[in-house]
């Protein structure tokens, strides 16, 4: 790599021992001793002290292995691989829970959602506020549902949307936890329970659910994935989402949602249905695609709290054609992103920066593409701003079935860039454009998920 800066090199060790036969277990050898919690600060906790007792830590990675059931979670401060986790399931997906305590994990094809605890954390003590710092660990808590496909963040709360299952007859349904739900191992979270199945999405908003309604003759263009074709409001009422409002607009082969602090978009295969509060109700409208998506879809949509643009993805798999979209709902206007992508560049993962003032796009070379959002002539966009080259690898090596992958930290300036050739995740410092860090593996990344204490952001109510 020419003209990146690398600050430091840490290499993680991972020693494991595989036991085989009836009972088998993995047994980690753990390279730093297990953290204790930190105690108190001068004041207490009778909420009066008023002193802040705060930890100054990057975070954690939560990495996990292409090669078997496990996370290895990372110390970002020091680079100490902290422990690995053996997952119950085959082609789990991981993520971030609301607050960034915990690695979620997901198991569609298990029906089976599992969480591991990152072990930072930070309570609301009344008169100050209190961080924690653990030895992650493994949750007993879980979730299940019938495919858990869907998993999105907003706000402290997170939504798990179940498609269902046709042949089994297994209707689609949805949990919408928090941090604190999973620390208490919540065994009735809200949740909203159709009498349908259906590939569908939900965006949680409070007290409120604005989910995918799919009519029972609902016909989908999607190949064998039946895509709803409308979007309702459901309120909470003792711990169940009951359906007040369904928007008149249609949304055919709806897919892919997101919103920020006053909108909520879902796409659809003619635009992208908004969704707006206003004076406690909900009203929506309907961006209608451009030309220079003729033919595709919006599938999927990134939305960031403080970031008045979002941004949509149309593509075509069958050529392997995408197009990155620039969508303010304010304005009502979408417009194609000059990412500037280099010859046989294709987009594979997309981010926005804590603060919402950059959007990333990491590409199939291993570049990182920074863009900057502003307000150009009444209309909010994303600006190209430069890139980072994140591989000298031969690329044809790729092994099979995995890719780049990125995460974000949310308390600073970094994104993480895991390489499944080179075997290592990148630091790369977003406004700098440079690289800060590299934090070697002795195994094949498949994801990497960024836990920790984030730093609130928010310009808007």
């Amino acid at each position: 790599m020419n003209n990146l800066k690398t600050l430091s090199l840490l290499t993680l060790a991972v020693s494991a021992t595989l036991l085989t036969g009836c009972g088998d277990a993995e047994t980690t050898i753990i390279e730093r001793e297990p953290i204790i919690e930190q105690p108190p600060s001068d004041g207490g906790g009778d909420g009066g002290g008023g002193n802040d007792f705060l930890i100054e830590s990057m975070g954690r990675l939560a990495v996990s292995s292409s090669q078997s059931n496990s996370v290895s979670m990372i110390d970002l401060d020091d680079g100490a691989l902290l422990d690995t986790f053996t997952l119950s399931n085959d082609g789990s997906r991981v993520y971030p829970s609301a607050s960034y305590r915990y690695a979620v994990v997901v198991a569609r094809n298990a029906d089976m959602v599992e969480f591991i605890d990152g072990g930072l954390w930070r309570e609301d003590h009344v008169g100050h506020l209190h961080d924690y710092e653990q030895a992650p660990q493994m949750s007993d808590y879980t979730l299940s549902g019938s495919q858990p496909t869907h998993f999105v963040n907003h706000d402290g709360q997170s939504a798990i949307f179940y498609d269902g299952d046709s042949a089994a007859g297994t209707p689609a349904s949805v949990h919408v936890i928090s941090d604190m739900d999973i620390t208490n191992e919540n065994d009735s979270p809200a949740s909203l329970m159709y009498t349908i199945n259906m590939h569908g999405a939900a965006e949680p908003r409070g007290e409120y659910l604005l989910s995918s309604i799919r009519r029972d003759d609902a016909e989908s263009t999607s190949g064998n994935k039946i895509l709803p074709d409308q979007v309702g409001v459901y309120h909470l009422h003792d711990g169940e989402y009951e359906l007040e409002q369904t928007f008149d607009m249609a949304c055919p082969d709806l897919h892919g949602a997101a919103q920020n602090h006053d909108f909520v978009l879902f796409g659809c295969g003619d635009g992208v249905l908004v969704a707006h509060e206003h004076d406690g109700e909900f009203e929506s409208s309907k961006i209608a695609n451009i030309d220079a998506i003729d033919g595709l879809r919006i599938g999927s949509i990134y939305g960031h709290h403080d970031a008045e643009a979002f941004i949509g993805i149309a593509s075509n798999r069958a050529t392997g054609e995408v197009i990155v979209l620039s969508i303010d709902p304010e304005a009502s206007t979408m417009e194609v992103i000059d990412w500037q992508a280099q010859e046989g560049a294709s987009p594979i993962a997309y981010a926005f920066s804590y603060d919402g003032e950059h959007a990333l796009i990491l590409d199939s070379l291993g570049n990182l593409s920074i863009l900057s959002a502003h307000l150009h002539s009444g209309v909010n966009e994303f600006e190209f701003e430069g890139r980072v080259e994140l591989s000298d690898e031969d690329l044809s090596s790729m092994p099979e079935g995995v890719s780049f992958s990125m995460t974000v930290a949310q308390n600073g300036g970094y994104a993480f860039v895991a390489d499944p050739i080179a075997q290592h995740v990148l630091m790369v410092h977003i406004e700098d454009m440079e690289v800060e860090g590299d934090f070697e593996l002795d195994f094949i990344p498949a994801n990497v998920t960024w836990l920790g204490i984030a730093e609130e952001a928010h310009d808007h109510p």
